[in-house]
Formats: structure tokens, C-alpha cells, sequence
């Protein structure tokens, strides 16, 4: 029987439809991975190069090798290689409940290699470092990825508490620079004339009616309660764990070890070395929260944060600069040294799939 020829371009036209949706289905794929990658790296450069134009690059160098005290530099990287180990501990310890005990030294070493890889690609660590304790230890990988939830929850949890505690004891540094620069909310809406209140509502307008639009489109309000969701049974997987004030220990461990870490470099410069405890913490809490921006190393928003809290307590703009790039620079070598060091130490390493304490 002759198949018509209708039939045939019928098949035809599925074939081609089909191939077409397999090729874009493909080429979206690369190029989400391409965003992915690029994104964080252009984001963060773009913001580096905005704040470092036209800076004397030798006037810096100088810095480093005349005017630096290493010494505080070097007594904070224990504290920078403690934090994570006290995370690949605490890690081993969420775990456990779950019927899983890879060896302390796997688990530390997929953290160190986690951070390293993050430098690449930002958010990657959380997958490689599972997937180093499946590969070693046997450990199931979803469980694994599932554990990384209780580790965040608990330390968004920790994280806010600390900022709201900061900000309370350091909220008369933020008057003072208001009173100092003449910045208040009365003079800021007296200048405002009423076609200005208009134009700023319909804007405000404007702009809630599109992300209404874009947060249904994106199904972010799905997200939102999924994350919610997870942070809720991560924290009250907590009643599982075995041994609760070690667990403490080693959460207090690994913000008191970052702290420190970034402390000491205070008094490797003579422009931050009197600014205080209180200046370190707000700091350092802003910078916490600016590496939430996805850059490698929270390069960039980091910098920007840093800085400006640096002015804030009186630093100079050219010193502020000097002290976030010095800093951020030689600890990311830190990161990338401790993942060099965890690849190489994995492959001595003997898999052991059946390990059981």
C-alpha cells in the first residue's frame, strides 16, 4: 500500500520538530551552564574594576612589601584552616543520624576541596564535597546534599543572631555618620517637591506590579517555601544528632575561627590596627552577608562592602581599598592552597565504601 505523501511530510515535520527541540533544549543547557560560569566572574571583575580604576598598582605593591606586618598575617591562617576543619567535623557529626560515617579526614578534605572549587564555579562546593564522600566513604548522596541543609540553616540562624546583636551595640557609629555627612530622612523627603512624590509612587508602582509578574513567572514563591521548608527540617533534625554541645562547639568553633581569621589581619596595617573589636564585627558580619552574591570568593561585593564600612569608621578611602584587596587576595590563595593540597592528599587516599566506625 503507497503511503501518501502528506503522510510523509508529516513524519518529515516531526522529525525536524523534534531534532530543532533536542538542539534548543541542548543549547540551553550550555548556556545556562555558561551563566553559571561567567556571570559570577564578569559580575565580580566589573565591580573589582569600577572600584580599582585608576589606582597606583605600585603605591600598592609597596604596601605589601614595606609597609605590611606578615606576621599578623600568618598567625591568622591557623584560624582559616581550623574553620574548616571544625566544618568537616561538625558535617561528620549530621551524618551520623542518618546511617552514614564517612572518615574525619575524607570529610575534611571534600571541604577544603569544596571551597576551592567554588573560587570556578560559585555554589558548586555544596555538590563536590558530597560527591567526594560518595566517591571515598560510600556515603549516599542524597543524604549528604540533605545534611548541607541543617548546616545552613544553622548557620543563617547564627549568622542573623550575631548581626542583629552587632548592630544593636554598634548603632551609635551609624548616627554618628549621619549627624557627621547631614544625612536624615526629614531632609531627604522636604526635598521632594510633589510631582517628585508623584513620579517616585508610580515608579514604586511600576516596579511591584513587574516583580509580581516576574516572581510568578520564575515560580520564586515555590522556592521560597521550599527553602523555608528546608531550613525548618534541618533545624529539627538537630534533635537526632548524638553528642548536641559538640555539635555547639564545633557551630561557635567555626564563626570564632572566621572571625579571627579576618580580625587578625587588622594588625597587619597601621590604618585599622586601632579601630577596635567593634569595627572587626560589623565588618565582618557585612562581609558575610556580601558573599552571598554569587561571585567567586564573594570577589567584588565583599570588597564594596568592606570598604565602605571601613570609611564608615573613619579609614581612608585609598587605605580601605589597600586593606580589602590585600586581605581577600592572599586569603583566597589560602582557599586555593588547602584544595590543592585535600586533591592531592584524596588521591593517597584508599576508597572505602564499607567504612564503619
Amino acid at each position: 500500500m503507497k503511503v501518501p505523501n502528506f503522510l510523509y511530510f508529516s513524519f518529515a515535520f516531526r522529525s525536524l520538530i523534534r531534532t530543532f527541540a533536542r538542539n534548543l533544549q541542548w543549547k540551553m543547557k550550555i548556556r545556562s551552564i555558561i551563566l553559571k560560569i561567567l556571570l559570577p566572574l564578569v559580575l565580580g571583575a566589573a565591580i573589582l574594576y569600577w572600584m580599582y580604576r585608576g589606582e597606583n598598582w605600585q603605591q600598592i605593591r609597596y604596601v605589601m612589601t614595606d609597609e605590611m606586618d606578615w606576621t599578623w598575617m600568618l598567625l591568622s591562617f591557623p584560624f582559616g584552616i581550623l574553620a574548616q576543619m571544625f566544618r568537616g567535623w561538625r558535617w561528620r557529626q549530621t551524618l551520623e543520624p542518618v546511617g552514614e560515617f564517612p572518615r574525619s579526614s575524607v570529610s575534611i578534605h571534600s571541604i577544603f576541596l569544596s571551597y576551592a572549587a567554588s573560587l570556578v564555579i560559585p555554589r558548586v562546593g555544596e555538590f563536590t564535597r558530597c560527591g567526594v564522600l560518595n566517591r571515598y566513604d560510600g556515603v549516599s548522596f542524597p543524604k549528604a546534599l540533605g545534611t548541607v541543609v541543617t548546616e545552613r540553616a544553622i548557620d543563617s540562624l547564627l549568622v542573623m543572631g550575631i548581626t542583629a546583636i552587632v548592630l544593636l551595640l554598634e548603632m551609635s557609629t551609624f548616627g554618628m555618620f549621619f549627624r557627621k555627612t547631614g544625612t536624615n530622612l526629614h531632609s531627604i523627603l522636604y526635598s521632594f517637591s510633589w510631582a517628585g512624590y508623584l513620579v517616585v509612587a508610580i515608579c514604586a508602582v511600576a516596579i511591584l506590579i513587574l516583580l509580581h509578574f516576574l516572581l510568578r513567572k520564575l515560580s520564586i514563591y515555590n522556592k521560597v517555601r521550599a527553602t523555608l521548608s528546608g531550613i525548618w527540617q534541618g533545624v529539627v533534625s538537630l534533635k537526632d544528632v548524638k553528642n548536641i554541645p559538640l555539635f555547639t562547639f564545633f557551630t561557635l568553633g567555626i564563626w570564632l575561627s572566621y572571625f579571627l581569621h579576618y580580625y587578625l589581619t587588622f594588625f597587619c596595617f597601621d590604618f585599622t590596627a586601632d579601630l577596635g573589636l567593634g569595627c572587626a564585627l560589623v565588618t565582618f558580619i557585612v562581609g558575610s552577608i556580601a558573599v552571598i552574591v554569587p561571585t567567586p570568593n564573594g570577589a567584588g561585593p565583599w570588597h564594596f562592602a568592606v570598604k565602605t564600612m571601613l570609611i564608615l569608621y573613619g579609614v581612608q578611602d585609598v587605605h580601605a581599598l589597600y586593606f580589602v584587596l590585600i586581605v581577600h587576595t592572599v586569603q583566597t590563595m589560602l582557599v586555593i592552597f588547602l584544595g590543592i593540597y585535600a586533591w592531592l592528599a584524596l588521591n593517597f587516599t584508599k576508597k572505602n565504601i564499607t567504612y564503619n566506625p
